[in-house]
């Protein structure tokens, strides 16, 4: 092995970089080494500790390298957890490293003196423990560091508890009787829906917290619901304080998070309503919440308790969940923390620039959002840039419409760099291709509360139709569809003939005939309403 390393496989000084811009400071921005180094900048420069200091000097603040990319300020606190009470964890995500503040220099030196003989390990993959070159950690509290600063301090807490109950000391009477210690399945209920939450969404939230196992979700009595197994009770806890109560995007979107009595998830299927991240070989067949159910109560004790719903754990009474206060409100969080500090203009890219306009690039980017703007690109013309109403309505169309099959070719959807879609000056040439729909009729969801907000769906076979005159024949509807392809299937509603489903022959089949179909005038005042439909015919 190599003489810098010591025999746990920790290396000093050369390899403890820090930027400026984390957390890491001593009043002067530097590390104490390069205090005097004056001309070097507070916030443009990377300070590289001594490298010459090579001793083991005891500290409380234990540095960590080599970590995953998925890192998590729990998982850090975790390889912490069994040495005593932890002060603060700072995660260095962009250089794959982290430094963890024990409360005494005693448990500091118990954790690196257990690592140089066992192997430590972070998400499977081996990292590096060793003393800091810092006595004490300091950490940045301006608004830019809020959310990394709320979830550190969410891990801490969770991994506090734990340590008192346990048997560490303080009050764990309430933590013990609620059985938290052990709990890793969370029960998400998400109220007030405004913009759809997907599985994928909730992996890339709760993921902050922890490593999230499996996911299961479904409907139940007309809410959306999660539950949400992580690899320890430590990420749990800290998911579950720290977004209980808030608004995935801006004013809606709550959610509500309890634990679940199910002790163990059992995922049959990875698709859109379930996912088992620890088995990528599962089918892709369909799931039912029946299924899902009866599956994990019979696994699991439950199939013997008469009137027993495992999904129906009593939700302590919650009032104003409003957006999360102070600096952290800011942020928002997981996805929506792009969406809302992000461009609401994206780029959309491997267009058919023989066929696209921006009235078709309206109408389908339409079903997710209000399209203010268009602009095809003059000089390529299979590039655009459309102009959404608000940054979390250019988050669902990449959600929806990124690698979607449009004029037979893969589109790619991403959030651009510009803020506004300009119009071209007056007398520049444009060739029509730049449009402004900031007042155009068409919109979906200009009225706030509308009904086309509870239902957005991503792309499918199957369309639902409305506006529908009220002496509309079934084969005067599908002669018109079958000009964009096969038509499988046709049901008028039985209680309203306004509305109708067809299934057209596939999911890219389905994307044209909406492209095409939608507001077509169907009578002398009547124009056809088409959008994606999550049912069957």
């Amino acid at each position: 092995m190599d003489g810098d390393y010591l025999a746990s496989g920790t290396k000093r000084g050369s390899e403890e970089l820090m930027s400026h811009s984390p957390m890491v400071t001593n009043g002067t921005g530097m590390s104490p080494q390069h205090a005097h180094n004056s001309d070097i900048s507070n916030d443009a420069k990377k300070v590289k500790l001594d490298q010459t200091n090579n001793t083991n000097a005891p500290s409380r603040v234990i540095h960590i390298r080599s970590l995953p990319n998925d890192v998590a300020e729990t998982d850090i606190v975790q390889l912490g957890l069994p040495f005593g009470e932890m002060s603060k964890v700072l995660l260095l995500k962009q250089k794959n490293q982290a430094f963890l503040e024990f409360n005494d220099e005693g448990s500091a030196a118990n954790m690196v003196s257990y690592y140089q003989t066992t192997p430590s390990q972070v998400r499977l993959k081996p990292c590096y423990v060793q003393f800091s070159n810092h006595k004490e950690l300091s950490i940045k509290t301006d608004a830019s560091h809020a959310y990394q600063n709320a979830t550190a301090q969410a891990a801490l807490q969770a991994a506090q508890a734990v340590i008192h109950a346990r048997g560490g000391g303080g009050n764990s009477g309430a933590f013990l009787e609620s059985n938290e210690c052990n709990q890793t399945v969370l029960r998400v209920i998400v109220d007030n829906i405004l913009y759809p939450i997907t599985l994928d969404v909730l992996h890339s939230l709760f993921s902050r917290f922890g490593k999230v196992l499996k996911i299961i979700t479904f409907t139940k009595n007309n809410t959306y619901q999660a539950l949400i197994q992580f690899s320890d009770p430590i990420s749990a806890k800290a998911a579950k304080d720290s977004l209980d109560g808030q608004n995935v995007y801006n004013g809606c979107d709550t959610l509500k998070i309890d634990y679940s009595r199910l002790m163990n998830l059992n995922v049959k299927y990875n698709n859109d309503k379930s996912r088992d991240y620890t088995r990528p070989e599962l089918p892709t067949g369909e799931v039912t919440l029946e299924s899902t159910m009866q599956q994990s109560m019979l696994a699991h004790g439950f199939g013997g308790l008469q009137g027993v719903n495992p999904f129906s754990s009593a939700m302590p009474a919650m009032a104003g969940f409003g957006p999360i206060p102070g600096a952290y409100g800011a942020a928002r969080l997981g996805i929506p923390i792009q969406a809302q500090a992000g461009s609401p203009v994206l780029l959309v890219s491997n267009l058919d620039e023989q066929t696209v306009t921006p009235d078709a690039l309206f109408t389908l980017f339409g079903v997710y959002g209000d399209v203010h703007r268009v602009k095809i690109l003059f000089n390529k013309k299979d590039n655009a840039l459309i102009q959404m109403a608000e940054p979390s309505q250019a988050q669902l169309a990449i959600t929806f419409l990124d690698k979607v099959k449009v004029w037979g070719k893969t589109i790619r959807v991403a959030q651009s760099k510009h803020s506004v879609v300009q119009m071209p000056k007056e007398g520049q040439p444009d060739a029509g291709l730049t449009k402004d729909y900031v007042n155009s009729p068409l919109h979906r969801f200009k009225r706030p509360g509308s009904k086309n907000c509870q239902n957005i769906f991503p792309p499918s076979a199957v369309l639902h139709l409305s506006n529908i005159p009220k002496d509309t024949e079934e084969g005067e509807i599908t002669s018109k569809f079958a000009e964009h392809g096969a038509v499988k299937a046709f049901k008028f509603f039985p209680k309203d003939r306004k509305m109708a489903l067809i299934q057209m022959g596939s999911v890219d089949e389905a994307v044209m005939a909406l492209i095409a179909m939608h507001n077509y005038q169907m009578g002398e005042n009547s124009h056809l309403r088409v959008s994606f439909s999550k049912s069957t015919i």
